[in-house]
């Protein structure tokens, strides 16, 4: 076996990676089965080779990221796969690598929380052309999503830098407004801020993953058992959670779909929520801050289709916020009174940025406060 799969000091499994692929081609000895990922399949007691790939593959670039096949032409590699080796498979969101027996190094020497990395991979995925031949020990080749993003490092903290969509480029000011309702409402979230480049805005936010912790995405947590016909994908979920031992699950349910019902969030899927676990001790801390909210308030309609009273299109749990709203249990920690002048907010926020005219920003804060309002009625209906 030519590597070892690794959380953090602790040596997991045994296997072999198709150098030209980026593939596991072969699976060896388990050597602590506690310390795999959260959810792969086993089949007699080890995880089968391909439940492993599509974990280990799944932390490579999606094919779907903007700009990625011009990306990886000018760093003459010829997939996403192909760089998760050239970094060891380490990561900003979890604990895990991959250590090859022809380079014996230790955890302490190259993870990215503690270690200076690459800019040359993010330039590159930004458009930016590198000179000579990129440096490819980056976080940024094990990042997720659709749109472009790369890790930066400031003031030895690490921060996610991210683009938005055209015409509009609203993703990262929606990230912003997520962050002021949520602000407003007391819910853990990873904060977003908008810094401006050319005139184009992004956002930016720490990693609220440590040195210690792994986030566990929801989709592997509801791969630990299988879901009977009868019981709902949110039922599954929480009880997923429950037999885990994952405190706190349903109060953070109640806040996100909360959340994304204001904000008519239509990508809530299974990999961008989840819990966070001490990857040492395999303690579960709790659900992890809510985060990723972009995709929202119309960021993809036209201003004049913008429509805040449809029913609106909803994951992962219902396909209408309408329905998915029912699932909340509990309102009472939630003061719709704080959520007085979040339109104007929106509007300051909205402001700065070009490529949204004076119509739409119109438009776009008379449906925050609309949304808001459905929600109050919602909630009046309730008690």
């Amino acid at each position: 076996m030519d590597y070892t799969l690794m959380h953090r000091e602790m040596p997991v499994m045994e296997i072999e990676i198709d150098e030209e692929t980026g593939v596991i081609s072969k699976i060896g000895e388990l050597i602590n089965a506690p310390h795999l990922p959260v959810g792969l399949k086993m089949v007699n007691g080890i995880p089968s080779r391909r439940a492993l790939n599509e974990w280990w593959t799944g932390r490579a670039i999606p094919a779907s990221r903007v700009g990625l096949r011009d990306a990886l032409k000018r760093m003459n590699v010829s997939s996403p796969q192909f760089l998760l080796t050239r970094c060891f498979g380490l990561s900003l969101s979890d604990q895990y690598w991959v250590r090859s027996e022809k380079k014996l190094i230790e955890w302490k020497d190259v993870n990215f929380f503690d270690n200076a990395f690459s800019d040359d991979v993010g330039e590159i995925l930004f458009g930016g052309m590198s000179v000579g031949r990129p440096d490819l020990m980056s976080p940024d080749n094990t990042s997720d999503g659709w749109l472009k993003k790369k890790w930066i490092i400031v003031n030895g903290e690490r921060w996610l830098v991210k683009d938005g969509s055209p015409a509009f480029y609203q993703e990262p000011l929606n990230e912003a407004l997520a962050s002021a309702i949520m602000r407003r409402l007391g819910v853990a979230h990873a904060h977003y801020n908008i810094v401006y480049e050319h005139g184009r805005p992004f956002s930016v936010c720490a990693d609220f993953v440590g040195s210690e912790t792994d986030l566990v995405s929801a989709r592997s947590i509801i791969s630990t058992a299988k879901r009977p016909k009868h019981i709902s994908e949110y039922r599954h979920y929480l009880d997923c959670c429950e037999r885990l031992g994952i405190p706190g699950v349903e109060q953070s349910l109640n806040e996100m779909l909360t959340v994304d019902f204001l904000i008519a969030n239509t990508d809530r899927h299974f990999n961008n929520f989840g819990a966070i676990r001490n990857a040492e001790t395999l303690e579960w801390i709790g659900a992890a801050p809510v985060f990723d909210c972009g995709a929202s308030m119309y960021y993809d309609r036209l201003t004049e289709l913008i429509n805040p009273r449809l029913p609106g299109e909803s994951k992962p749990f219902c396909p209408s916020h309408d329905e998915q709203i029912k699932l909340v249990t509990d309102f009472g920690w939630l003061s719709m009174e704080s959520m007085h002048g979040i339109d104007e907010e929106y509007s300051d926020i909205l402001k700065g940025s070009e490529y949204i005219d004076g119509a739409r920003r119109a438009n776009l804060c008379s449906a925050i406060e609309t949304r808001v309002g459905i929600l109050r009625d919602i909630v009046a209906g309730a008690f």
